[in-house]
């Protein structure tokens, strides 16, 4: 079942994601190609993998975004996010990725601040989860922003204890 959140729980989840370039770009520059490019947890991303991630992600997102304006329950597509950790592209500095993402930020937080309650009741149908609102698509990238955030931390403290 789809999440329906009130207006103003909607003018709070778009503010943290409007703040998230800031704090995202804040916790990885200046750290060195060790501490970027290293894994140091067994199983997990190095940071830049997750920095290059996190804007592969929110441009997935903001399609979808854009496909359920504008379609009726269009089928939203998931992704092989861990093959594409493994891509050449992922091996890059990460400044292009934190442009990526503040610049793709201003877009989806413009378009969020501009729709209309029954805006963010339209669905589409996600082929790993299922119908999909524009109000779970705000509930998720926040949790992915957290979520991302949190790993970041573990993955610098785990390479800092070594």
């Amino acid at each position: 079942m789809p999440v329906k959140h009130t207006p103003e729980q909607r003018v709070q989840l778009i503010d943290r994601l409007r703040r998230f370039p800031d704090e995202w770009e804040a916790l990885v520059t200046g750290l060195s190609d060790h501490e970027l490019y290293t894994q140091f947890i067994p199983n997990e991303w190095s940071v830049a993998q997750n920095v290059h991630h996190v804007p592969d992600s929110h441009m997935n997102a903001y399609v979808r975004t854009h496909l359920i304006l504008t379609e009726d329950k269009p089928p939203l597509k998931g992704y092989a996010q861990d093959r594409w950790a493994t891509l050449a592209d992922y091996k890059l500095p990460v400044e292009p990725s934190l442009l990526i993402l503040r610049n793709l930020h201003v877009r989806w937080c413009a378009l969020f601040d501009s729709l209309s309650p029954a805006d963010f009741a339209r669905t589409g149908i996600h082929s790993e989860i299922g119908e999909v609102s524009l109000d779970d698509i705000l509930t998720t990238y926040n949790n992915h922003c957290d979520a991302h955030i949190e790993q970041v931390t573990r993955t610098l403290a785990a390479g800092r204890a070594k």
